[in-house]
């Protein structure tokens, strides 16, 4: 079976020790930079230095050199054979787009860690939750909150 692990900076562990606990898949390691983000970059250079001057990709390499050593510590993490899917763009988008042909997408909650509920996903989680073309492994990136931390029923 096919499984993409969506790793992010803060989760990727948690994510990559999930993958590694099934032996028979076929792991790809996945990473997103947000399209904003190099987006922004641009901007705020074409704003610094003015928009004449001749673009440099200094940051956006920045980017990619970090996405590049994520998915080398990753592998390294995994112990064994993996594909590599570096993508940049609409996160939420690209991450159910390399699910296309996948058995299982493997990802790590990303919101709230101290409580239980709706709030420990982010909102790039939550639309590939509710859109991924396939089975999904939700898990908690460190020890899941108490069951006290659920709120009390409403009145």
């Amino acid at each position: 079976m096919k499984v993409v692990a969506w790793i992010t900076e803060g989760t990727w562990h948690s994510v990559v020790d999930a993958a590694r606990a099934l032996p028979d898949a076929e792991i790809t390691l996945l990473h997103v930079i947000d399209g904003n983000a190099v987006n922004a970059v641009a901007g705020s250079h074409a704003g610094l230095l003015g928009r004449g001057r001749q673009k440099t990709n200094a940051a956006e390499q920045a980017l990619t050199d970090g996405q590049t050593d994520l998915l080398d510590a990753a592998q390294q993490r995994l112990g064994r054979a993996s594909q590599r899917v570096a993508r940049q763009g609409r996160i939420e988008r690209e991450v159910i787009a390399a699910c296309e042909d996948a058995g299982m997408l493997i990802l790590a909650r990303d919101g709230d860690h101290t409580r239980l509920g709706p709030h420990s996903l982010g909102h790039h989680a939550r639309f590939v939750i509710d859109h991924a073309p396939c089975r999904v492994l939700l898990i908690w990136p460190d020890e899941p909150p108490d069951l006290s931390t659920v709120p009390p029923p409403p009145l």
